[in-house]
């Protein structure tokens, strides 16, 4: 709610346009917003949706770490294939 008392409706993104701002491809942020890894995600029928704010708070925090870093496999089976 703004000073006033009224609802303020968020500005909401394309998956598009956040793969534009994240500088990843449109099925990489697909598949994150699938897995809830994106915050603000909002599903309209078969549309999807993330709240601007939401992704600049995302942005701003530092997003998130994937297990392992940035290996393609996990050091387990890196190890074993060599």
């Amino acid at each position: 709610m703004n000073a006033a008392g009224n609802y303020e409706i968020p500005k909401l993104l394309t998956l598009s346009e956040v793969s534009d701002t994240l500088r990843v491809t449109y099925w990489r942020v697909a598949e994150l917003a699938r897995k809830g890894a994106i915050p603000g995600v909002v599903r309209i029928g078969r549309h999807v949706r993330v709240r601007q704010d939401a992704l600049a708070e995302f942005i701003r925090d530092g997003g998130f770490r994937l297990p392992g870093g940035w290996r393609r496999r996990p050091p387990e089976q890196a190890e074993g294939a060599a």
